[in-house]
């Protein structure tokens, strides 16, 4: 078995990668429709939890709002198809965009503040984003309602009006991020991410603009969360302030920490085991939320660093570990 892991681990990462498309791709097509729904909102959750990934895995920063920049996406390219007949898939991009450019502006003034700090404050702006949107802002959001009606993507005369469809154009989009996600990792602008998570004072003092890097953070994981906000609307064409709830935050934050803080794949481990897991237990009812949250308090005690830590966050707490470790064995009393 030791042998086997050790013969994996030598292959290279694009090729498991190439190996994991191609069955995502083969998967869904014998199954029947519920299922294909299941795989369908694991993907939407897998692009919220990369792009929440990008925030608090690779810059370190507590963001407990991130269902408001899901929501907005939703409702931006919802009232664009609505009011303005404009496709579902031509205002995508200006919905990224245009959330991505709400969560820089609102990081600006919040960027000095830390750890519990910063979470509250992002709590509290996906309140108001909720609330807004509840009491229907301009009289277009559809108060408590929401919006009905919306337009299926289309593209060149071709509808993604079913779930199989619907789940090729996430799949399409998860794997572009994916891409995105890796070229991020390994460029200036993600050591730079990283420097931060670990020192922000050194890596301020190594010149590292730390203002504009956290807000790039925060610019990129808020269009991504736009972006299945807007393949949300597109599949289901019902959309509610519900979109914003602090749960689904906490459902977020959830599937980035117990998957393993800035990796990848367990990002896809944790959309798993928040998605699928309970799916699984519905049989139970009422007890199912229950064997779910037991679930994550084991995972915690027994895997602290996550499903599947990143290497370089593995060893990075394996390093403070031996560190303090080292320090009690020489500690005198």
């Amino acid at each position: 078995m030791t042998d086997i892991l050790a013969r994996a681990r030598g292959v290279r990462a694009a090729y498991w990668w190439f190996l994991a498309l191609a069955v995502a791709i083969v998967l869904p097509l014998p199954l029947n429709d519920y299922i294909r729904s299941v795989l369908w909102l694991v993907g939407v959750y897998f692009l919220l939890g990369l792009s929440l990934n990008i925030i608090v895995g690779y810059a370190g920063l507590f963001q407990l709002g991130h269902a408001a920049f899901y929501a907005l996406g939703a409702y931006i390219v919802a009232l664009l198809n609505l009011r303005l007949h404009v496709p579902i898939l031509l205002g995508l991009p200006v919905a990224v965009v245009l959330a991505g450019a709400v969560g820089y502006m609102i990081s600006r003034p919040i960027l000095h503040l830390r750890g519990d700090y910063l979470a509250i404050v992002t709590i509290a702006f996906g309140e108001v984003v909720r609330m807004l949107l509840v009491n229907n802002i301009g009289g277009v959001t559809g108060g408590a309602n929401g919006l009905f009606g919306i337009d299926a993507p289309e593209l060149f005369g071709f509808t993604f009006n079913s779930t199989l469809r619907n789940y090729y154009l996430v799949l399409f989009f998860a794997a572009l991020y994916i891409f995105a996600s890796r070229r991020l990792e390994d460029s200036r602008l993600g050591r730079a991410w990283m420097y931060v998570r670990e020192d922000e004072l050194a890596a301020e003092a190594m010149g590292v603009n730390t203002v504009q890097v956290k807000a790039l953070a925060f610019f990129l994981g808020s269009a991504g969360a736009a972006l299945a906000g807007v393949l949300y609307a597109g599949k289901i064409s019902v959309i509610s302030p519900d979109l914003g709830a602090f749960l689904e935050s906490v459902i977020m934050f959830c599937i980035v920490v117990l998957g393993g803080t800035g990796s990848i794949p367990g990002v896809l481990v944790g959309t798993l085991g928040m998605i699928v897991l309970p799916e699984i237990l519905r049989f139970v009812r009422d007890w199912r939320d229950g064997f779910v949250g037991l679930a994550m308090v084991l995972m915690m005690i027994f895997r602290p660093t996550g499903l599947w830590p990143s290497r370089r966050v593995a060893l990075e707490i394996a390093g403070e570990e031996a560190v303090v470790a080292g320090a009690e064995m020489a500690s005198p009393t």
